[in-house]
C-alpha cells in the first residue's frame, strides 16, 4: 500500500475512533451504561465535588531520558488516580513531533474516560503506554499537543451544567518543529510557522473555555513560551481565590514534577494538597486530613506495583478499599500499578496511617503519600425578615457546615474565604452582594464564622426570590443550594419574631425560646414551629405546636425545643422556623439553634465541691480536737513533779515523776517502810494502783491527792499535807526538755543508770522506824540501785507502773 493510501486509511480510522470512542466506550459526553451517575437537576446540586474535564499532555521528545519519562508517567497517573469527583473525565496524551512516515506528533494513550471506579482502573493501565514513544518523532510540537487536547475536551457538545476544561502540559524543553514537514520546507520557516500555529491553537482554547497550565522541568525551558501558553488559553478560574487562574511553573528536575503537578492540579480545581511522609517498605506513612474536608483522595506513589498498601483511619481502624464504613465511602484504584489512590467521601478528620509492604527485592524505593482534598460546605442561611417587602432592607446571615453536620466554628479553617450571595427573582435583574465576618455592621461579631450582608429588595419585585450563596477559599467551595423566599405584601398580615436561648445542654435536655406574634388580620392565624437543616442523627421536638395568633393583636408565646436522649455531642446546628399554615406555609421568621450539647455531669461533677468542702471541715475539726486533746494532756501531765516525804519537817525521800508515769494525769505511788530501813516512795501501776496513793492534775491545772482508801483533797505546791504518819510536799512540775529526758524508768543499765523513779534518801532510820541520825549514802540503802544525777539515792520502784 502506498503511503498516501495508508495515510488516508489511518486518518479515516482516527476519525471513526474519535467519533465513536474506544471499543466498548460510548462517545465522549454520553454516560456509559451502568455508570454511577445519579439523576440530578440544576435545582438540585450534586452532593459531591464539582466535576472537571482534564487532559494530561506529556512530552515524549528525545531530550528526555527513560527515567524522566517514567517520572512524567507517574505524575500523570497521580492526577488521574487522585481525582476526587467520580463525575470528572480525563484523557492522557503523549506528544513529540512528526518528521517521517509512520510518526505522529501526538500519542493519545488514554481517551476521555469518566473517572469513576472502573474508569480510574482503566486510566491506571493505559497511562503506562506513555513509556512507548516509537509512535512519535523526537521534536516538540506544542501546537499539535494543544490542538489534540482541546479537541478531546470539547467534542461531544457542552456538558450540563458546564464543566471546567483544563489542560496540564508537561515538558522539559521548547518548541521544536524544525524537522516537521507539515510546517514548511525550511527549518527557520517551520519554527516561525510553529510559533504562529501555537498562537492560533491557544486562541482556539480560549474561545472554547479551555485553561492551559504548563509545567516545565530542567534547564532548557523556554519560560516565555510557557507563560504565553498559560496566558493564551482561557483565563477563567474555579473561584476568586488567588492562585486559581492558570499560570506556568518550572521545577529543577523531573524528580520534582509529581509533587509540583499535584499542587498545580489542586490549584486548578480549587482543592488542597496535604503532604504526607515518605519511607521504604515496610513502613507506616501518615498524612493529615483537616476537619473541613468533605471529599478527598489519598495518593500513594509506589513506583513498584508489587508494593501493597493498607489504610487506617484516625481512630486506628482498618478501612475497606470499597464500600461504606462509619459514615464514609471508600473506593480504591491503581492497586496493580505504580500509583494507587483511595478516594474517600466524608473522611474522618485527623491523621491517617498508610501501611506499606513489599516482597523481597521490591522495597528499595521510597514511597510517598499525599492527600488531595476539598471541603464542599453546606450553607445554612437565614433572612431577616423572612418574607421581605419590595423596597425593604434584608439582612442575610450564613454559617457553614460539612455534610456530616459539623458546624464550622473555627475561623482558622476558613482563612482566606470570600463570600457573596446572588439574588434573583421576578420583576428585576439578578444582582450580587458581599458577605463578611469582620465585626462591622451588619455583622455582629468578627470571627464567629457567621457571614452577614444586606440587600434591598428591588421595587419591581413581584413574587418569589431566590438567593444563592457562594463561598470560596483554598480547598473550599459551597454547595450553592438556593434559598427561596417570597416578597410579602406592603402590610404583612402576620409578623413574628423568634428568639432562642444560646445555651449549653445535655442530651435529653431542653432549650427555651419565645415567639412574639402580631396578627394584623381580621381572623386568627394558626402557626406551627418547624425544624430545618438538622444534622444527621439529631432528634428534636418543639412544643407547643401549633399555636394560634389571635386576630388584631399581639401575642407572646414561650416554646421549648426538646433534645432526644441520643442527640450527638457538639454544636447542635440547624434552626427553628415559624410557619403560617393559613398562608401557604409562609415562613414568618427563623432563628439559629446556637446550642452546644455536652455530656451530662457525673456524680463527682455535681458533688465534688460539697464533698471536698465537707472533708475540709472534718479535717479542720479533727485537727482542732487533736490540738485540744494534746493541750489538755499537756496541762494534766505530771512529768517533773516531785514528791518529798517528810517526818517532822525532815526530808526522808524525794521522788520525781518522769515522762510516761502519769498517764491520764494521775500518778499512783506507795510508801514503803522496810524493817530496819528508812521509808521510801515507789511508783505503782496496774491493778495495785487502785489501792495506792494517787496524785492527779485536773484540766485546769489543780493538783489533787487521794490518799490510799481516802477522799481526794487539794494540794498546794510547796505546802506539806498529811500522808499517814508522814507529810508529803509536792513541788516542781516543769516538763523536761528532750535533751534531758530520762531513760525509761524500768531500765537498769549500769552505774550511770537510774532505777526509774528518781528518788533519793536523806536520813536513815533504825529497825523501829526511828531516825538514826545518819544520812544514807546514795546507792547503799536496801533495794537500791546506783545514784543518779544530783538526786542520788535509789528508786525501789519495781518497773510495773
Amino acid at each position: 500500500m502506498k503511503w498516501t493510501d495508508r495515510a488516508r486509511a489511518l486518518l479515516l480510522a482516527g476519525l471513526l475512533l474519535g467519533l465513536t470512542g474506544p471499543l466498548g466506550t460510548p462517545a465522549a459526553g454520553v454516560p456509559a451504561a451502568g455508570a454511577r451517575h445519579p439523576a440530578r437537576t440544576a435545582a438540585d446540586p450534586a452532593e459531591g465535588p464539582d466535576p472537571l474535564d482534564f487532559a494530561v499532555v506529556v512530552d515524549q521528545s528525545k531530550s528526555l531520558d527513560d527515567k524522566d519519562l517514567a517520572r512524567e508517567t507517574e505524575a500523570a497517573a497521580l492526577l488521574s488516580q487522585g481525582e476526587i469527583s467520580e463525575r470528572s473525565r480525563a484523557t492522557i496524551i503523549g506528544f513529540g513531533s512528526s518528521e517521517k512516515p509512520g510518526q505522529s506528533p501526538v500519542n493519545e494513550v488514554c481517551p476521555l474516560t469518566v473517572a469513576d471506579a472502573a474508569g480510574r482502573e482503566r486510566l491506571s493501565t493505559c497511562v503506562q503506554q506513555l513509556a512507548h514513544r516509537d509512535r512519535t518523532g523526537p521534536g516538540t510540537d506544542f501546537p499539535a499537543a494543544v490542538r489534540q487536547a482541546v479537541t478531546r475536551l470539547t467534542e461531544g457538545g457542552t456538558r450540563t451544567p458546564a464543566v471546567p476544561k483544563v489542560v496540564f502540559l508537561l515538558t522539559d524543553g521548547r518548541l521544536d518543529v524544525a524537522d516537521s514537514p507539515e510546517y514548511g520546507t525550511d527549518p527557520d520557516i517551520r519554527q516561525a510557522n510553529g510559533a504562529r500555529r501555537l498562537t492560533e491553537e491557544l486562541a482556539r482554547a480560549r474561545a472554547a473555555g479551555v485553561q492551559i497550565w504548563p509545567l516545565g522541568f530542567g534547564g532548557e525551558i523556554d519560560r516565555s513560551a510557557l507563560t504565553a501558553m498559560a496566558e493564551g488559553g482561557y483565563r477563567g478560574a474555579c473561584s476568586d481565590v488567588p492562585g486559581s487562574v492558570p499560570r506556568m511553573r518550572v521545577v529543577g528536575t523531573s524528580a520534582e514534577i509529581d509533587k509540583a503537578l499535584q499542587e498545580t492540579f489542586a490549584a486548578a480545581r480549587c482543592a488542597r494538597i496535604a503532604q504526607g511522609t515518605v519511607g521504604k517498605p515496610p513502613a507506616d506513612l501518615s498524612v493529615t486530613i483537616p476537619p473541613i474536608a468533605t471529599d478527598g483522595s489519598l495518593t500513594v506513589a509506589k513506583h513498584d506495583p508489587k508494593v501493597r498498601v493498607t489504610y487506617y483511619d484516625p481512630a486506628g481502624r482498618k478501612v475497606p478499599v470499597q464500600g461504606e464504613f462509619d459514615g464514609s465511602t471508600f473506593e480504591v484504584s491503581g492497586q496493580d500499578g505504580p500509583v494507587e489512590a483511595l478516594r474517600v467521601k466524608d473522611p474522618l478528620p485527623g491523621r491517617w496511617r498508610v501501611h506499606i509492604e513489599a516482597p523481597e527485592g521490591h522495597g528499595d524505593r521510597e514511597v510517598a503519600v499525599r492527600a488531595i482534598w476539598q471541603g464542599r460546605l453546606r450553607s445554612d442561611v437565614t433572612l431577616d425578615p423572612a418574607s421581605p417587602r419590595a423596597g425593604e432592607k434584608v439582612t442575610v446571615q450564613v454559617r457553614m457546615q460539612t455534610r456530616r453536620g459539623v458546624v464550622i466554628t473555627d475561623p482558622g479553617q476558613l482563612a482566606g474565604l470570600t463570600a457573596s450571595a446572588e439574588v434573583a427573582g421576578a420583576g428585576f435583574r439578578p444582582f450580587t452582594f458581599k458577605l463578611a465576618d469582620d465585626g462591622r455592621a451588619p455583622d455582629a461579631k468578627a470571627g464567629d464564622v457567621r457571614f452577614t450582608g444586606t440587600f434591598t429588595v428591588p421595587a419591581g419585585a413581584t413574587g418569589d426570590l431566590e438567593l444563592v450563596t457562594r463561598m470560596a477559599a483554598p480547598g473550599i467551595t459551597s454547595d450553592r443550594r438556593p434559598v427561596h423566599a417570597r416578597s410579602g405584601p406592603d402590610v404583612p398580615k402576620v409578623t413574628a419574631g423568634l428568639v432562642v436561648e444560646r445555651v449549653t445542654v445535655h442530651p435529653g435536655g431542653t432549650v427555651d425560646g419565645t415567639l412574639d406574634v402580631t396578627n394584623n388580620d381580621s381572623v386568627p392565624h394558626t402557626l406551627r414551629f418547624a425544624l430545618q437543616d438538622q444534622a444527621p442523627g439529631t432528634e428534636l421536638t418543639v412544643a407547643p405546636t401549633p399555636v394560634t395568633a389571635p386576630a388584631g393583636g399581639s401575642t407572646h408565646i414561650p416554646f421549648t425545643v426538646r433534645l432526644a436522649p441520643g442527640t450527638p455531642l457538639g454544636e447542635l446546628g440547624g434552626k427553628v422556623a415559624v410557619v403560617d399554615g393559613g398562608d401557604g406555609d409562609t415562613v414568618l421568621d427563623t432563628a439559629f439553634l446556637d446550642v452546644l450539647v455536652v455530656a451530662p455531669p457525673t456524680w463527682w461533677d455535681r458533688w465534688w465541691k460539697a464533698v471536698t468542702g465537707g472533708a475540709a471541715v472534718v479535717l479542720v475539726l479533727a485537727v482542732l480536737t487533736a490540738i485540744r486533746l494534746v493541750a489538755r494532756r499537756r496541762r494534766r501531765d505530771l512529768t517533773g513533779v516531785t514528791l518529798e516525804l517528810r517526818d517532822d519537817g525532815r526530808s526522808l525521800y524525794t521522788l520525781t515523776v518522769r515522762r510516761g508515769q502519769s498517764e491520764g494525769g494521775t500518778f499512783a505511788f506507795a510508801v514503803d517502810e522496810p524493817y530496819g530501813g528508812a521509808p521510801t516512795l515507789r511508783g505503782v501501776r496496774g491493778s495495785a494502783a487502785s489501792a495506792a496513793h494517787a496524785l492527779r492534775r485536773t484540766g485546769s491545772g489543780e493538783l489533787l491527792l487521794r490518799p490510799r482508801g481516802g477522799s481526794q483533797v487539794p494540794v498546794r505546791v510547796g505546802e506539806p499535807i498529811g500522808l499517814g504518819e508522814h507529810e508529803l510536799v509536792v513541788g516542781g512540775g516543769r516538763t523536761p526538755s528532750p535533751r534531758s529526758r530520762d531513760l525509761p524508768w524500768s531500765r537498769r543499765s549500769g552505774p550511770a543508770a537510774d532505777t526509774g523513779t528518781g528518788g533519793r534518801r536523806t536520813r536513815g532510820r533504825d529497825g523501829r522506824g526511828r531516825d538514826t541520825g545518819r544520812g544514807t549514802a546514795p546507792g547503799t540503802g536496801p533495794d537500791t540501785g546506783p545514784a543518779t544525777g544530783p538526786t542520788g539515792g535509789s528508786d525501789p520502784y519495781d518497773g510495773n507502773f
